[in-house]
């Protein structure tokens, strides 16, 4: 039996609405083990990115228990969650968030620095050179193509050494040829790294490539793939 890096209890989530009181998710209840990668799929509307970032600690549940590496994100306030997201957590987005007045360099430089890492800048270089942009290092975003640009976002992400790192739809802007070519990159750098992944995908080739397999309908987990996930998600 592994780490357990992500524990979920039964979480919901309801906001107010002018037609009434809306339920986004459904008892969601899962674990996920160090080193575990974990796809969540399904339609637009169906609560992926919401719990999402209820996982991450980005948004609060309206009930149930959320554990990130140990922490119960349910007993901090968002100052102590953006502290277990600082030490804990890496993110890579869709629209690769990067700061357009930095170079790649710079921008997988500038949490390491905010963090106190003294090495930033040798950790940034090594880890734009393991995703094939050695030479791209004074490069500005603009300057950079969209898979360039996701390239530098993962590398940011890395360089971290986040105990796990949560993926919103990372190659949903990408071509199928890029796409592919990142995938393989976030699956090497885990193995290596040991990082636990948590990706919100509508591939099924990126679903596939994870130990866990988890669709939402409704905000709800589909029952068929939850008894099936049992055996890696057992809580």
């Amino acid at each position: 039996m592994g780490q357990i890096m992500l524990q979920v209890n039964a979480i919901n989530k309801r906001v107010n609405t002018f037609n009434g009181e809306l339920e986004i998710l459904k008892d969601v209840s899962l674990s996920l083990n160090r080193g575990q990668s974990l796809a969540i799929t399904g339609a637009s509307g169906s609560g992926k990115s919401t719990l999402l970032g209820i996982l991450a600690g980005l948004d609060t549940p309206s009930s149930g228990r959320v554990c990130l590496a140990g922490v119960d994100l349910s007993e901090l306030d968002e100052e102590g969650r953006a502290r277990v997201r600082a030490e804990q957590v890496g993110f890579v987005f869709q629209s690769f968030q990067l700061l357009p007045g930095l170079t790649a360099l710079e921008n997988v430089m500038l949490p390491l620095e905010l963090h106190g890492v003294g090495s930033a800048k040798k950790r940034a270089e090594n880890f734009l050179a393991r995703v094939g942009l050695a030479e791209r290092l004074s490069h500005y975003p603009k300057q950079l193509s969209g898979g360039e640009q996701q390239r530098v976002a993962i590398a940011r992400a890395f360089a971290s050494e986040p105990k796990i790192l949560f993926a919103d739809e990372p190659t949903g802007n990408l071509d199928s040829v890029t796409g592919a070519k990142i995938i393989e990159l976030v699956f090497e750098l885990n193995r290596e790294q040991g990082t636990t992944l948590v990706l919100v995908t509508h591939e099924q080739r990126l679903a596939d490539r994870c130990d866990c397999h988890l669709t939402l309908e409704a905000g709800a987990v589909l029952p068929s793939v939850e008894q099936q996930a049992t055996e890696f998600l057992s809580c």
